[in-house]
């Protein structure tokens, strides 16, 4: 009897979108719509408390985009859906052709700029959108709500803890990675370890201190294993009891020429009580003892403990794993340019109330201050001349990725390089300010024209 963990194997992803992406692919195939077109991704509002997104994602989407195709398994599949057979013919052959440009991964972001533009033949634009938004969402929202723990953190390690309470594998892997990048130092998750070479933490669990008759058998019992790099959960009775216990364990290894590494508290009142244990460990000349805390921690709880406690590092699991405040970004791929009869590109938008998109094919410029700290983006028209540096830059050629994709390491320090440059007062937890990111007057002037030109056309 087979036994299925759920996986996706890689063959199949290029069915993993939406079936309207399909039926549209079809309907523009039956009337011959094979023209190319442009289409933006990029986040329309920022979430509550938040003034910035750090950009994610973005090399699974361009493996997915150079690798898709349709199997014969597929392609049975979509015949009995109903899909004519000289469209699915067009499928077996299908490949990416187009070109995509980015801004690169671990790249801070605002609202409605530009974060991959796609420029291919209609179907294949289209076509890709399901699997780059969700893949886009997940990360940028994980990456972000990462960066402001780790930011408010101001240092101290924090470890992803929140592998059990993530929704399924997949996010599961995304999470660690995204948290990675966004400065966390390690994750409790084996695999992602493996992976992507993420330093990897774990402690013990109340079962495991629970399974001895004593508590301190159970201390005596995984320092006996792990000598060398051992922490100890001292909370599954009494905070302070525990601790004493492993004050005692700690001494007795160091006669043994080890050191204990740290405690972990989990419950309780995090701030009054690690402070109780950090006297208790000094007391004992066990100053190299860290004090770790974990249990249902975010930015906002562990602003609070910093304040208050002397804690020394943190496990963080659900609230960031989910990102639980705001589980999504507003992340949206529309088109903005099509091809006429002539050849020619033309600048297209939509008009829907409170959903209006920017036409044309648009780079983003950041302007810096003399120390390097960004000061302000503007939105512009793809050859406009406007001060400071273009963000998005050509990735994929004629459906293929055209440089070495960047190592993890490297993504990580590109987004703790950004992280660095964006003012503090853009990273409050609370009543966050608005950075400032203007249209350019071309762009501005396109919006009015073409605005004035739609209502003209679609409303007489």
């Amino acid at each position: 009897m087979s036994f299925s963990l759920g996986f996706v194997d890689e063959e199949s992803m290029s069915m993993f979108t939406d079936l309207y992406e399909l039926t549209m692919c079809a309907s523009y195939f039956d009337n011959k719509k094979f023209e190319p077109a442009t289409f933006d991704l990029f986040i329309r509002r920022l979430p509550p408390n938040r003034s910035y997104f750090l950009f994610a994602g973005l090399e699974q989407v361009l493996l997915f985009i150079e690798k898709i195709k349709f199997t014969e398994e597929h392609i049975d599949f979509l015949r009995k859906q109903g899909f004519n057979d000289e469209f699915l013919e067009y499928l077996k052959g299908f490949r990416f052709t187009g070109e995509v440009w980015s801004v690169p991964e671990g790249t801070i972001a605002f609202p409605n700029e530009p974060l991959i533009r796609v420029t291919a033949p209609i179907i294949e634009a289209q076509l890709i959108e399901t699997f780059i938004l969700n893949t886009v969402n997940l990360q940028t929202t994980i990456a972000t709500k990462a960066s402001r723990v780790v930011n408010v953190a101001k240092g101290r390690h924090i470890i992803e803890f929140g592998l059990r309470r993530e929704h399924g594998t997949d996010a599961g892997m995304k999470v660690a990675r995204s948290s990675y990048i966004a400065g966390c130092n390690g994750t409790s998750n084996v695999l992602a370890g493996m992976k992507y070479g993420i330093p990897i933490f774990g402690t013990m669990a109340h079962s495991f201190v629970m399974s001895f008759d004593r508590e301190i058998d159970s201390f005596r019992a995984f320092v006996k294993t792990f000598p060398d790099r051992a922490t100890l959960l001292i909370d599954t009775f009494d905070n302070i009891k525990g601790a004493e216990k492993a004050a005692a364990v700690a001494k007795k290894l160091e006669r043994k020429g080890f050191k204990l590494s740290g405690v972990r508290l989990d419950s309780g009142d995090l701030a009054d009580i690690s402070k109780k244990v950090r006297e208790l460990l000094d007391k004992n000349g066990l100053k190299h003892v860290k004090i770790f805390a974990s249990g249902d921690l975010d930015e906002y709880r562990i602003e609070e403990l910093l304040k208050k406690g002397a804690i020394d590092a943190f496990g963080v699991g659900t609230r960031m794993g989910t990102s639980a405040d705001r589980p999504y970004v507003d992340i949206i791929y529309k088109l903005c340019e099509k091809m006429n009869e002539k050849g020619e590109f033309l600048p297209i938008m939509k008009l829907s109330k409170g959903k209006t998109t920017l036409p044309g094919r648009k780079q983003v410029f950041r302007s810096k201050d003399k120390k390097g700290n960004f000061v302000k983006d503007v939105i512009a028209l793809e050859n406009e001349k406007v001060d400071g540096a273009p963000l998005l830059v050509k990735v994929m050629d004629n459906g293929k990725i055209i440089h070495d994709l960047p190592s993890l390491e490297e993504i990580r320090k590109r987004a703790a390089e950004n992280l660095s440059k964006l003012p503090a007062k853009y990273k409050e937890l609370k009543d966050t300010l608005r950075y400032p990111v203007k249209l350019s007057p071309k762009l501005e002037r396109l919006i009015k024209d073409l605005t004035e030109k739609l209502k003209r056309v679609e409303f007489s």
